[in-house]
């Protein structure tokens, strides 16, 4: 079997990655680019150390950083883009700005395999008159009949899941937006689990809002999520949850005038944290240099090479490449135990849902690790 890489060697040395063995943790957090430790110094802690309360002006200069750098690797326009603390939020703000327009439609539809916190949002939103309905895990969110039977006259807006964390399955994100834009539903994507890995392109999608967060495949750190909301909306939309930095002019300090932004930025609120989107913008300057589609490919291939090197009984539980994000979701079910001891034994960083085996792999692996991971799974090979 082919051991080699198309990748330079010197690509995966750019990133810290924790040891000893196989780091196949990406899908929780990202490893960290040597290049956002020496910008969190430059970006963060030198202003403030050399200018205290003056250092604002570089500060809020970092946040246009973030936002461009998105959108150089996610598409769209700069000011198209909010910085947010997380992506239960940004939902948060925005199901709360969402006009009173005394509209019957008052559902808030996702798949009950959507990420817990962001269910958690939809609940909450009932207390504004909405009502958060589920689609039950027996009914698969990559098929499209599934949301097309699911999205009736009553639903007012959609979360979406790009990428399904527990399970790596893919829903058809831009086929289930036309349905939305038919029908005239809020689409709401969330892309946690796609940005990074999945080539991607936020205004072509289809969705109104596109939710994401840095932590994972963006490699960004924790604190690092952001909204971006398609131009056409924005000022139709008018959050609740404001502060300075929502105005049009954060500066003017009259507590008697508010102007919301007129762009994104009006869902930012008040004083926002600073080191995290310091951090990100640089790491997500690095993916920009290494390009998604890199990675992607890069994905792909050891895959396949994880594939190729499984016990023959387990192959058949393995995801369809096309079928499947970043993540290799793998059912373990009464063998949990065994694999779960085996891979720990090879040092792999790997985590657990229920039953299902989750491991990634992103620029810093290697098709050796690949077949350490595949060689450390029981069962007999031919």
């Amino acid at each position: 079997m082919p051991m080699t890489s198309s990748l330079p060697p010197e690509t995966a040395e750019r990133f810290c990655v924790p040891g000893p063995g196989p780091y196949a943790l990406t899908h929780s957090v990202g490893c960290l680019p040597k290049a956002s430790m020496d910008a969190l110094h430059a970006g963060f802690l030198r202003p403030w150390s050399q200018l205290g309360g003056d250092a604002w002006q570089e500060w809020l200069a970092r946040h246009d950083a973030f936002r461009s750098a998105l959108a150089d690797l996610l598409g769209g326009m700069p000011e198209e883009y909010c910085a947010q603390a997380n992506l239960s939020s940004g939902l948060s703000k925005l199901l709360a700005s969402l006009p009173r327009n005394g509209s019957s439609r008052r559902v808030l539809l996702a798949a009950e395999d959507s990420f817990p916190s962001l269910g958690f949002v939809l609940k909450q939103a009932e207390r504004f008159g909405f009502e958060a309905r589920l689609i039950p895990h027996e009914r698969s969110p990559a098929l499209l009949e599934t949301w097309s039977q699911a999205l009736t006259d009553e639903v007012r807006a959609v979360l979406v899941t790009h990428v399904h964390s527990q399970t790596g399955v893919v829903a058809p994100v831009e086929a289930i937006a036309r349905l939305c834009a038919d029908r005239e539903i809020l689409c709401i994507v969330d892309i946690a689990q796609s940005a990074g890995i999945l080539p991607l392109a936020v205004h072509t999608l289809g969705a109104h809002v596109v939710l994401g967060s840095c932590v994972k495949w963006l490699c960004g750190g924790p604190g690092a999520g952001f909204m971006w909301i398609a131009p056409g909306l924005i000022e139709q939309l008018e959050p609740a949850d404001v502060g300075w930095l929502s105005h049009a002019d954060p500066f003017r300090f009259d507590i008697h005038s508010f102007e919301y932004a007129h762009d994104a930025r009006r869902f930012w609120g008040g004083t926002p944290s600073v080191a995290p989107f310091v951090l990100a913008a640089a790491s997500l300057h690095v993916l920009n240099e290494i390009g998604v589609q890199t990675i992607f490919a890069h994905n792909r291939a050891l895959m396949n090479v994880f594939a190729m090197e499984m016990p023959r009984a387990w192959r058949a539980r393995l995801p369809a490449p096309e079928q499947t994000g970043g993540t290799l979701c793998i059912r373990a079910g009464s063998a949990l135990d065994a694999v779960r001891a085996r891979l720990q034994e090879a040092d792999v960083r790997f985590d657990c849902r229920g039953e299902i085996v989750r491991l990634s792999f992103h620029i810093v692996n290697t098709p050796e690790h690949a077949l350490r991971i595949a060689r450390a799974w029981p069962g007999e090979r031919p």
